[in-house]
């Protein structure tokens, strides 16, 4: 079997990857918390230049985070490298926690500094900073995003496979495709009552999600116009909820923006993976004359 080094420098020790599977170093990392035990699990692999997709997709299967994370390519001088992300299930252009994780293990192999992923979705920079503990921040930079209201056969669809009436939702945040990276279903619920009874039909929504190229259902609740609560099905990645989901709060920001409810620049927090005991903090950053997304989080190693 093959055997790769995690090597950031821009080289790598490879031996034997003419035959699967292969030894890979796999980090596991959890984003948007500062404990191992709350946020998003994601892996990381610093060196994955010679898997292709069907190697990538067997990794991250085994490993059964939501999403992995794969550097197939770059150069540590530049502080630019190229990336892809897996679920159990397939491959997803843009997975936010897994950004916020990969930019974490690099910037703590690397230092703390500005670097740029070239990811299926786009160019995403990322800035990484310490805090006076040593704690690693990351702050990604959406690719632009845009949302639209949801039809009527896409609503209606997404309702019976959530079990939600439509009195459940708030009628002052309207029902929305929006998209930051890839496309999610925004749905605001009238009551935090509500967001906590998740019990939906898997394979009816992911049917539903399928038919429509979505990646999560992006189901949130308003607390004050400053502080959101969100939990997020992801039934076609085969995970039930992720417990943060930072593609989903990008394109949230883009919600957020298309309707007007960013007047000017301002910080938003997020508060999801609540109702299922991994409590995750995300920040994004809107404003109404910029298209694109800010999303903050910490990562630390999982042991």
């Amino acid at each position: 079997m093959g055997v790769m080094s995690t090597d950031v420098t821009g080289t790598s020790d490879v031996t034997d990857r003419s035959e699967p599977p292969y030894e890979t170093e796999i980090l596991r990392y959890s984003a948007f918390t500062h404990d191992p035990g709350g946020g998003n699990p994601a892996g990381v692999v610093l060196d994955a230049s010679g898997l292709d997709g069907t190697a990538m997709r067997a990794i991250a299967a085994e490993v059964g985070y939501s999403e992995t994370a794969f550097v197939t390519g770059g150069d540590a001088a530049t502080r630019r490298f190229r990336v892809r992300y897996f679920s159990p299930l397939a491959e997803v252009a843009f997975c936010g926690h897994a950004t916020v994780a990969l930019a974490v293990a690099l910037a703590e192999r690397m230092g703390p500094g500005e670097i740029v992923l070239d990811t299926p979705a786009g160019e995403i920079p990322v800035s990484t900073a310490a805090d006076g503990a040593g704690a690693v921040r990351a702050t990604l930079t959406s690719v632009p995003t845009r949302s639209r209201p949801a039809l009527a056969t896409e609503l209606d669809a997404a309702l019976r496979a959530l079990g939600w009436a439509p009195d459940d939702l708030d009628p002052a945040l309207p029902p929305h495709v929006a998209f930051g990276g890839n496309d999610h279903l925004v749905l605001a619920a009238a009551s935090r009552a509500r967001l906590a009874d998740l019990d939906y039909d898997f394979d009816g929504l992911a049917e539903v999600m399928r038919r429509h190229d979505w990646t999560t259902v992006d189901l949130v609740w308003r607390e004050s116009p400053e502080r959101f609560h969100a939990r997020n099905p992801f039934p076609v990645g085969g995970v039930v909820e992720d417990p943060a989901t930072g593609a989903a709060a990008a394109a949230f920001g883009g919600y957020l923006r298309e309707l007007g409810l960013v007047p000017r620049p301002g910080t938003i927090a997020i508060r999801q993976g609540e109702d299922m005991g991994r409590p995750s903090d995300l920040l994004i950053d809107v404003s109404p004359r910029d298209p694109r997304t800010r999303v903050t989080g910490q990562a630390v190693p999982i042991p």
